[in-house]
């Protein structure tokens, strides 16, 4: 493993600073924090962020949003290369006060490579400011796309979801979860929707996606992972796969290992 401490760079006078890191297979990084807020781009690999606010994951062509002072770990799946990006969280082009994900163009790729070989105390008005001012024009109209998987404000609420995503029950309804909580249906649909930003069924969704692409990168079949998230057939699961990633299940290549701990990313 190649890995280098983003605690090592925040503190440098510069908008903006790039850090690489290489990791092997299903390694983790244990909860931490950055001052800044970071942008965590898997060249390589697949990588799921959680918060105490909700999960987040990225396949190729994704990047994840973190914003400074949020404690987060980081979950690798396969071999992972990452290019992250430390950002003030003042700076034009930082990308506000919540986790997202966002699409990475072509443009904004190469900037994001590059962006990691450049010594971190740059020249501002030399051609390194440029190519860090360019990444943050940017970042800065990069679009979110639907990756995330929020939690509500609401305890148990935010549990209960934990808990789905740790054990993924897909038949659940409305009415199981609004019982299970001591909600009616109309109170929970309408507070779950006003603190996650999602319907449940958007929500069960996002959240079957953000199961299944690390499964997938394990190495899974998709039939098996496609019943077990509760589709009638690996036609409908894949059908919603493509329309929320882009790309077919099949995209994803099988990988080995067993998850190691550190700390920071």
């Amino acid at each position: 493993m190649s890995w280098s401490d983003p605690a090592l760079v925040e503190h440098i006078d510069r908008p903006i600073v790039g850090i690489g890191n290489e990791y092997p297979p299903a390694f983790e990084l244990d909860w931490h924090r950055h001052r800044r807020g970071q942008l965590l781009y898997a060249a390589r690999g697949v990588v799921v962020v959680s918060t105490p606010y909700g999960a987040w994951v990225a396949p190729p062509e994704r990047a994840i949003w973190t914003p400074g002072g949020v404690s987060h770990s980081v979950r690798m799946v396969g071999a992972v290369s990452t290019r992250s990006v430390l950002i003030e969280p003042d700076v034009h082009g930082s990308l506000g006060d919540a986790s997202k994900v966002i699409q990475v163009s072509p443009l904004l790729r190469s900037l994001l490579e590059a962006a990691c070989d450049i010594e971190p105390e740059y020249e501002v008005g030399g051609r390194d400011g440029m190519v860090m001012a360019l990444l943050l024009a940017e970042l800065a109209c990069a679009p979110t796309v639907p990756l995330a998987v929020p939690f509500p404000k609401h305890a148990a609420m935010a549990r209960k979801c934990q808990m789905f995503l740790d054990a993924p029950t897909p038949h659940d309804t409305i009415d199981q979860w609004s019982a299970d909580l001591g909600m009616g249906r109309r109170a929970f649909t309408r507070a779950f929707r006003k603190q996650t930003g999602l319907s449940f069924r958007a929500w069960r969704q996002q959240a079957c996606l953000l199961v299944a692409l690390p499964r997938l990168a394990a190495g899974e079949a998709v039939t098996t992972i496609a019943l077990d998230l509760g589709y009638e057939s690996p036609a409908a699961f894949t059908t919603m796969f493509k329309r929320l990633i882009g790309v077919a299940p099949s995209h994803y290549r099988p990988t080995d290992g067993k998850p190691e701990k550190a700390n920071g990313s």
